[in-house]
């Protein structure tokens, strides 16, 4: 099969497509699922960074 003797290197080279369509798969899937909300912690996280790169 293709000059592959070893069944190993066979089973790698199945493996990286099977792997390489499941991400295309999940990349389907996922494409215009809506961002997070954005919670109370981090506008406060914000607001400090914010002072905290006015001191500098």
């Amino acid at each position: 099969m293709l000059g592959i003797e070893d069944k190993g290197v066979v089973a790698a080279y199945l493996l990286c497509l099977f792997s390489a369509g499941l991400c295309v798969v999940y990349g389907i899937l996922n494409w215009n699922r809506g961002d997070e909300s954005v919670e109370p912690d981090d506008v406060k996280w914000v607001a400090e960074e914010k002072k905290v790169e006015e001191k500098f």
